[in-house]
């Protein structure tokens, strides 16, 4: 579905932009351009692939609808061969999160899509959802924020383009739709269990959101919008959804028994099998939640993401504000982490070039060195572990999952020994590239373990393949002893991942 003919003339400009959204139900792609810092959107694309459908109690996604997603991605990369790709971000949400083989899907998709897919958590999908929502339009108080997906629900309140509260619930229109309604089959007993199911699955936020509270409650995505438009369609209302108006229609699609057979204002045939399911989940909500009234803007996930890759643009990185909250909360010694991440910078210039390395790399060897000791407080002798497991597990965001998990990787081995086995196996990072990183990152950690700004010397490196030179003044390598003996203890280390560190003069000093 193309709702406009515009394409940008010159797409390799930075002021256009592309987000692509790999939904459970739909794929969509936006592409936008910025015009006095705000965004002017051009054209859109959406194509029914209902991944969601293809994923077993296994958690295991069929061929057919890994094959229907290669179709739809192949079409996209068609309308975006002229974008560069820093231009370009592709996010994927609930099902490829879910599928055990998600990386089988996400290699494939290389071969016909020349752009990263970035899967993202539950709680980063609401908080784009949200981001859109708020730079879409604006409102003075504090706001509720609905998406109903294929596969999962995302949940936010915020006020201003500041998310408060962020939750992604295991029901969508997809999943529900195979479970309560199979073969489109509608019944009282059946709308009833699905609204039982919603409403557990809903319960454990409900405190937690009524505590915040809101005063505009809104409404997003394909879902709410369909219900929305058979309700004005059939009379029930001009304005905002009430949950008188969503009973009434479920009472007259319990009515016609079977959703096939269909006909109202406003209900696409593409939607006929999934009417019950969201409105089942949409009526969970407003029990639960107490939600009065709700209203539906034309907002969401792919809007968030252009509203950040407009910041980012203007090199306002939201990453950077979860790097400082997280440092706040676990109290990391900033003098130290300063030391480490200014002399693995240092090293990274250096070995770039030779390395391929990038920008992006760049800052997550950064924030990987100024966060390896947030778990310090738990176990000083174990802390590789417990900052990897906070890492890991910590709600960062503006980080997609592989980029979280990288820095947890990093932070994991930055000292002692390199268990590759535990190296997991990225969609966006390449061995190699990790290898190197994690190498900078320990050498880093290693020359400031004094924790003193007036130690090192000028440092010099250069690198082949798996290979780096560490050059550092004999005479002063001599005058650390302890040092010395512990850059040979690396070099043994590096050795059994196949990686050579090469430290001239270092055997001179310490005895072999």
């Amino acid at each position: 579905m193309n709702d406009s003919p515009l394409m940008p003339q010159r797409p390799d400009d930075h002021a256009y932009m592309a987000a692509v959204d790999l939904g459970s139900n739909s794929f969509h792609m936006v592409i936008a351009r910025v015009v006095d810092g705000d965004i002017q959107l051009l054209h859109r694309e959406k194509q029914k692939v209902q991944l969601a459908e293809g994923l077993n109690e296994q958690l295991v996604l069929s061929e057919e609808a890994i094959e229907r997603g290669l179709a739809v991605l192949a079409q996209f990369a068609d309308t975006l061969k002229p974008f560069a790709p820093q231009s370009v971000r592709v996010i994927a949400t609930y099902t490829l999160r879910r599928a055990r083989n998600a990386a089988t899907f996400l290699r494939r998709a290389k071969a016909v899509f020349p752009f990263p897919i970035e899967v993202i958590s539950g709680q980063e999908e609401a908080r784009f959802i949200y981001q859109g929502v708020a730079h879409f339009e604006h409102f003075a108080g504090r706001r509720l924020v609905m998406d109903i997906g294929g596969g999962s629900t995302e949940f936010a309140i915020g006020e201003g383009a500041q998310p408060l509260r962020l939750s992604s619930r295991n029901m969508g229109c997809v999943s529900y739709a195979l479970q309560h309604f199979p073969q489109g089959r509608i019944s009282e007993k059946r709308f009833n269990r699905a609204i039982l199911q919603a409403e557990q699955e809903l319960e454990p936020i409900v405190s937690s959101f009524k505590t915040a509270g809101w005063q505009q409650a809104v409404g997003t995505s394909g879902t709410v919008k369909t219900i929305r438009d058979i309700i004005v369609g059939m009379g029930l209302t001009s304005t905002a959804l009430e949950l008188s108006q969503l009973l009434a229609l479920k009472a007259h699609l319990v009515a016609q028994e079977n959703s096939f057979q269909l006909e109202l204002p406003g209900l696409t045939d593409d939607r006929k099998l999934l009417i019950c399911s969201g409105l089942a989940i949409l009526i969970a909500a407003f029990n639960l939640l107490q939600i009065e009234q709700m209203i539906y803007i034309d907002a969401a996930l792919r809007e968030g993401v252009l509203y950040e890759m407009s910041d980012r643009l203007q090199h306002l990185d939201i990453r950077e504000h979860s790097v400082a909250s997280i440092q706040r909360r676990y109290d990391v010694d900033m003098p130290q982490a300063d030391r480490v991440s200014h002399t693995a910078l240092t090293l990274f210039s250096q070995v770039r070039n030779t390395w391929q390395l990038t920008d992006e790399d760049a800052m997550l060897l950064g924030w990987a060195a100024t966060l390896f000791e947030v778990g310090l407080h738990i176990n000083s002798s174990g802390v590789q572990k417990h900052s990897a497991y906070i890492l890991q597990n910590a709600n960062l965001p503006g980080f997609n999952q592989e980029q979280q998990q990288l820095i947890a990787t990093l932070v994991r081995f930055h000292r002692r020994k390199i268990r590759a086995d535990e190296i997991p196996a990225f969609s966006l990072y390449q061995i190699p590239q990790v290898i190197c990183l994690l190498v900078l990152l320990r050498l880093a950690v290693l020359l400031n373990q004094k924790r003193r700004d007036d130690l090192l010397p000028e440092l010099h490196a250069s690198a082949t393949n798996q290979q780096l030179q560490l050059l550092l003044p004999t005479d002063w390598l001599a005058q650390q002893s302890l040092l010395a003996a512990d850059l040979l203890l690396e070099q043994k280390a590096l050795k059994k991942i196949a990686f050579v560190l090469d430290c001239p003069g270092l055997t001179e000093v310490v005895p072999v």
